[in-house]
């Protein structure tokens, strides 16, 4: 990008040009342009704001602007667009710096920083300098493809939602029917871990990934539920030593295999023990279960094992994930202390930045004395973000919050950071 002298040249400036260039030897017609920038706009970064300007400045361009070898150049005067769009000055110019910056706008400057221009006979414009909106013909194609994938993403996460329902459903029914039996097994450890899978379900936006994830915990739990209650079964039967009870047995109800695809399961809970009606594949995998039959703590301890095996699973708090999901509060942190390696230097940054949105030294104390230094690092960043976005009007107040919570064992920082992860992505 050339420098005029002022206005100062970056990287995201001149990309913008080069963008520019490009939309110059397209036809799009704007209604598509705008269709496709619309879309996916809060996915690339766009405001509502931006968006208010873009659409201000695509209402001054002409059908014959974006052919081929046409650029839509717009001209209008900051008073014009204050008036239109009802920002300030500084507004209009930090809106109109974030669509250049994503490349979504260019700047094309007359020398003096001057904007005007003129058309010909035909309306066709001959000279113009100001807002260039032809990197929207060169991107539209990107925009639609991306539109796409988006919408691909969405409907694998509703796939995977309604996946984990049914997950869900089986295996609480599963429980609630071995309880209500008095069946034995360990019914207390699979509540408890249930409730923390229940626990981790994202509130807002989340990936397909995070889903997947969460999907295969839940279908990992129901194997050793659906194994612990047709254990626990083949225990009971046995003592019903009738013949005619024997015979019965394959008649009276059906059982549900984990593994097999039900998209609308339908779960009656009694409080009696049914026989159970299987395939031949599926006695042979009953009776492999029956004859290997182990030891109750044996059982017991496996499934502690299993449960370490899970948590561990658990997507761990980090360094990246922070700074990520906080990006006002990574800007300060590394202007103030540089390059962060590791918590301790966030942690000596966190210290600094704290005076800054109001938290008193003895707040900041505390969260350390209770929360460990990582988790109140984690914690200051969070309300740190928070406050910058407006979220929060007392951070002082919002931090002894958390404190409490932690102390009742509420606080869940990273469901707190994953969701804001989802929602930049979304």
């Amino acid at each position: 990008m050339k420098h005029t002298g002022w206005r100062k040249p970056t990287p995201g400036l001149g990309i913008a040009e080069q963008l520019a260039q490009a939309g110059e030897q397209v036809a799009v017609p704007k209604t598509r342009a705008f269709v496709a920038v619309k879309r996916v706009g809060a996915y690339i970064g766009l405001k509502a704001g931006d968006m208010m300007l873009l659409d201000t400045l695509g209402a001054f361009t002409q059908a014959q602007d974006w052919e081929e070898g046409q650029r839509p150049i717009v001209w209008a005067s900051n008073a014009y667009l204050m008036e239109q769009t009802g920002f300030s000055l500084s507004a209009l110019k930090r809106h109109a710096r974030r669509l250049a910056e994503i490349g979504v706008i260019s700047f094309q400057d007359s020398p003096n920083g001057k904007r005007w221009g003129r058309r010909d006979a035909e309306g066709r414009i001959v000279e113009a300098y100001g807002f260039d909106l032809s990197p929207l013909s060169a991107r539209v194609e990107e925009f639609e493809e991306l539109h796409a994938d988006l919408q691909a993403e969405r409907e694998l996460c509703q796939r995977l939602k309604r996946q984990i329902t049914v997950a869900r459903r089986m295996i609480r029914a599963r429980i609630e029917a071995a309880v209500s039996s008095a069946l034995r097994g360990p019914w207390t450890q699979f509540t408890g871990l249930f409730e923390e899978l229940l626990d981790r379900l994202p509130r807002r936006h989340e990936a397909s990934e995070q889903l997947a994830r969460l999907l295969g915990w839940f279908k990992e739990l129901q194997e050793r539920v659906e194994a612990a209650y047709l254990k626990a079964t083949e225990v009971v039967q046995p003592v019903e030593n009738a013949p005619e009870a024997k015979e019965q047995v394959p008649e009276k109800t059906q059982e549900m295999n984990p593994r097999e695809v039900i998209s609308d399961p339908h779960i009656l809970i009694t409080n009696q023990l049914d026989p159970v009606t299987r395939n031949s594949s599926e006695n042979e995998e009953v009776a492999a279960v029956v004859t290997n039959a182990r030891p109750e703590d044996q059982v017991d301890r496996e499934l502690e094992e299993w449960v370490a095996e899970v948590r561990k699973k658990r997507a761990a708090l980090d360094l990246p994930t922070v700074m990520q999901a906080c990006p006002e509060f990574a800007s300060w942190a590394r202007n103030m202390g540089g390059f962060l390696k590791d918590w301790g230097d966030l942690h000596r940054v966190a210290g600094q930045l704290r005076p800054m949105i109001g938290v008193s030294e003895h707040a900041w104390n505390v969260a350390q004395d209770r929360l460990g230094k990582q988790v109140a690092t984690a914690a200051l960043a969070l309300v740190f973000e928070k406050h910058c976005a407006g979220e929060v009007s007392s951070p002082g107040g919002y931090l002894r919050g958390m404190v409490e919570k932690a102390g009742a064992g509420e606080l869940h920082l990273e469901r707190s950071f994953y969701g804001r992860l989802s929602g930049q992505a979304a």
